[in-house]
Order: structure tokens, then sequence, then C-alpha cells
């Protein structure tokens, strides 16, 4: 009975340390995508009658990156909903497609950086370049991050099968997926609104 009991409390202890450690995770996130957005606007306020973005800019991939994303948030959320009704292979579908649709996104966004710098808009061009590869890059990054997470998930779910620790993992994953779409948002707004003004 004593040993039961300790067992559970570990298990409790080991779950709010999990939560915690994943909290303080986003929190640093937040803190570092919010020194990237004061960055590029600081540096973009400063360019007079040069280089900019908004003479390179393509609205359209822009575009289709944002719907490829939020629609991965969709699919990832079918996922979730699969999981609580206990449907490991309709989880690992919509993963999949969760996946693919954010390997396009960032697909196009390793294909928009390669496209600005053969025209002349490269990372070492000013400071406004070098924040808006780096703001960019660094979600785009997170993203690739986050499909890796993803990919190992689909790999896990079929060994472990569908528990509370699965739940929780696939909660954690959700967290993340979520928090790169409202960066996203920020950036589409800030960075690429801004800049085709």
């Amino acid at each position: 009975m004593h040993s039961e009991m300790t067992v559970h409390e570990h298990h409790l202890d080991s779950n709010s340390t999990d939560v915690f450690g994943f909290w303080i995770y986003i929190m640093t996130d937040c803190i570092l995508f919010g020194t990237l957005f004061t960055t590029f606007l600081v540096l973009n306020a400063q360019v007079q009658n040069g280089i900019t973005l908004k003479t390179y800019l393509d609205l359209y991939d822009v575009l289709a990156e944002t719907f490829l994303l939020l629609g991965s948030n969709f699919t990832f959320c079918l996922a979730i909903l699969s999981l609580y009704q206990n449907k490991l292979l309709r989880v690992q579908a919509w993963l999949a497609l969760t996946f693919l649709l954010g390997a396009s996104f960032v697909f196009i966004e390793v294909n928009e950086f390669i496209h600005l710098a053969t025209e002349g808009f490269s990372w070492d061009l000013n400071g406004h370049a070098s924040s808006f590869f780096t703001l960019v890059g660094t979600h785009g990054l997170h993203v690739s991050f986050g499909l890796l997470w993803i990919l190992m998930m689909i790999i896990q779910l079929p060994f472990l099968k569908i528990t509370p620790i699965t739940k929780r993992r696939m909660t954690y994953l959700g967290l993340f997926w979520n928090f790169l779409d409202i960066v996203w948002v920020f950036v589409f707004t800030i960075v690429y609104l801004m800049g085709a003004l």
C-alpha cells in the first residue's frame, strides 16, 4: 500500500514537473520571438531609401504558406479529437496530413529564401534583411522541429498505443504547434503585410 502511494505521488510530481517545464519553454520562446520582432521593427524603421523586402515580396506565396500552416493546425485538432475517441489509425492519418501540410510550408519558405537571395535581397545586405531572415528563419526552424516531433509520434503511437502518457505528449505537441501558428499570424501581419505597404 505504501509503495503504491509512493509510485502514485512520484507520477503526480513527474506530471507537474513536465507541465511546469513545458510552460517555461513556451515562455522563453515568447521572449525569443518578442526580441526578434522588436529587432525587425527597429531595423525596418531605420531603412531610408534602401533596398527593402517590399521590392521582392510575393504575397501569393506568403498567403499559400499561411493557409498551409493554418490547415495543419486544423488537421492536428482532428488528430487530437480522434485520440480522445481512441481511434489510433485515424490519429496517425491526421498526423500524417499535418506533417505534409507543415512540410509544404517549410518547402515554400525555403524556396522564398532562395528566390530572395538570388534576386539580391540576401541576409547580409543590411540590418533590415538580416532581421527578416533571422525572424522568419527562426520560426521556420521551429516548424521543422515540430515536424520531427510529429513524425516521432506517428512512429511511436502503434507501439505505445493510446495511454495517458501519449495523450499528454500529444497535448504538449498541440500546444507547441498552436504557438507556432500564433507566431506566424504576427509574422504575416508585421513582416509581410506591413512590409508590403
